[in-house]
C-alpha cells in the first residue's frame, strides 16, 4: 500500500433527535444532523510514515499540534513528542494562544478550533477535518437559542464551550467542565440568575453543587448521555474496590455513584493521586491512554453503556473525535486545508466571555498559589459521590 494515500474513509452518521449513530450501511433512510466520516485504522508502516512526515511539516510551517484527550492516541502522542499540549479544552485554549508557533493544528472538535481562532487571531488555526463537530452544539442553534435568551432577559448567560461562536458571543460568561462550577458559584454568591447551556447534565449537576437560580438548555451530550446507572452499579458489585471516575456531562444516576467528578484533567489527575488500583472510568474511551500511561500500575475499566443485549457494552466514544487521524493532519500541514476562519465581529464578540473565563482561571490560581492551599484548587473541582 502507498503510504501516502490512506485507505478510505468510513461514513457513520448521527441522528440529534434520537442520539443515534449507525454505519453507513444504514445511510439511505437516515435523515441525520450530521456525519462523522471516521477514517479506520492505520497498519504499522503508516503510523510511522505519518508520524515522521508530520514533524517535518510542524517545524517548517511553524505549527504546533494541540490535541484533545479525546482523540487517538497516536495524535496525543504525537502532540507530546513535538512539544505540542495534549489536555482538556481550557489547557488546549490557554496553550495556543501562549504559544509562539504561527500555526495551529487542533486535534478536536470543531467548537476548539474556533476557540482558537478566537483567541488568536493573528495566527493560522488548521484542523485535520473540518467536518468534526460536536452534538452539544448541534444541539443548540444559534438562532434558537437567541429565542431562548430572550425569555429570560433578566439572567446572566453562562454557556458551555462546547458551542459555536455564534453562541458564545451571545453569552456573558463561557465556561469549561474545569472552571464551569466555581464560576456559577461566583455569580449566585452576587445575587445573579443563570440562563445555561446547552448541557443539561453538566447544568444539573453545577445547579445542586451551588444551590444557584439556573434555567437550563435541555441539550446533551452523545457520549456521557449514554451511560447506564443501573449498568454501573452492577459494575461496582463486581469490583467493589474500584473508584469511580465520572465527568459531570453523565447523567446524574452515574454522578450520584462518582467518587470523583470533574473534568478530564481532574478525572487523570485523580487516577494517578488515589491510592485504588482499579477505576472505573465515565467519560470518553479516549481518555485511558493518558491514565494508563500516567498509572501504569493500574487498572482502568470502561464505564457501561448499555443493557446485556447490546452489541457495544461500553462504547463511549465521540465519532467527530475519531475523524481526527495522522493522514488529516498531514494533509492541513501540506495542504493548508481545515483552516477556521471567523467573521472579525463575531470573533470579537465571542472573546469578551472567552476571556472573562480565562481571567477568573487565571486569578484563582494565582491566589491558591499565593496562598499554598493547593488542596482547595478547585480549577479541577471534585466532588465524593454517595459511592
Amino acid at each position: 500500500m502507498n503510504p501516502a494515500s490512506p485507505p478510505t474513509k468510513q461514513r457513520r452518521w448521527f441522528d440529534y433527535d434520537t442520539h443515534t449513530l449507525t454505519s453507513s450501511d444504514g445511510a439511505s433512510s437516515a435523515t441525520s444532523s450530521a456525519w462523522a466520516t471516521v477514517p479506520p485504522p492505520l497498519p504499522p508502516d503508516m503510523r510511522d510514515h505519518y508520524r515522521e512526515r508530520i514533524k517535518a511539516l510542524l517545524q517548517r510551517e511553524n505549527a504546533v499540534l494541540v490535541a484533545h484527550y479525546y482523540v487517538d492516541a497516536d495524535l496525543q502522542d504525537l502532540a507530546r513528542e513535538t512539544g505540542g499540549c495534549v489536555g482538556d479544552s481550557l489547557e488546549m485554549a490557554r496553550f495556543g494562544r501562549d504559544h509562539e508557533a504561527a500555526t495551529i493544528v487542533v486535534a478536536g472538535v470543531r467548537f476548539m478550533g474556533e476557540t482558537a481562532r478566537i483567541l488568536s487571531p493573528e495566527k493560522r488555526i488548521l484542523m485535520p477535518d473540518l467536518g468534526a463537530t460536536c452534538s452539544l452544539d448541534l444541539g443548540c442553534p444559534a438562532e434558537d437559542f437567541r429565542a431562548f435568551r430572550a425569555q429570560h432577559p433578566d439572567r446572566t448567560v453562562v454557556v458551555y464551550a462546547n458551542t459555536s461562536a455564534a453562541v458564545k458571543a451571545q453569552a456573558d460568561w463561557v465556561v469549561t467542565s474545569s472552571v464551569g462550577l466555581d464560576i456559577v458559584a461566583s455569580l449566585h454568591a452576587r445575587g445573579e440568575k443563570i440562563l445555561w447551556a446547552p448541557d443539561r447534565h453538566l447544568g444539573s449537576y453545577i445547579q445542586r453543587e451551588t444551590g444557584a437560580d439556573m434555567v437550563l438548555w435541555q441539550g446533551s451530550c452523545l457520549v456521557h448521555n449514554e451511560f447506564k446507572g443501573f449498568e454501573l452499579e452492577g459494575l461496582r458489585q463486581e469490583y467493589p474496590h474500584a473508584k469511580v471516575l465520572a465527568h459531570p456531562e453523565s447523567p446524574d444516576s452515574v454522578v450520584s455513584q462518582a467518587d470523583v467528578v470533574g473534568s478530564t484533567t481532574r478525572l487523570i489527575q485523580a487516577a494517578t493521586e488515589l491510592d485504588a488500583t482499579h477505576f472505573i472510568v465515565a467519560t470518553d474511551l479516549g481518555i485511558l491512554h493518558e491514565m494508563r500511561m500516567r498509572a501504569p500500575g493500574k487498572t482502568f475499566l470502561a464505564a457501561p453503556t448499555a443493557g446485556n443485549s447490546a452489541a457495544c457494552k461500553s462504547c463511549a466514544f465521540c465519532p467527530w473525535m475519531a475523524m481526527n487521524g495522522l493522514a488529516g493532519v498531514a494533509a492541513a500541514l501540506e495542504q493548508g486545508s481545515g483552516e477556521i476562519t471567523l467573521d472579525p465581529a463575531l470573533a470579537q464578540a465571542a472573546r469578551l466571555p472567552i476571556a472573562r473565563m480565562l481571567d477568573f482561571a487565571a486569578t484563582r490560581q494565582a491566589r491558591v498559589q499565593a496562598s499554598g492551599d493547593l488542596e482547595h484548587d478547585t480549577e479541577l473541582y471534585s466532588h465524593v459521590g454517595a459511592a
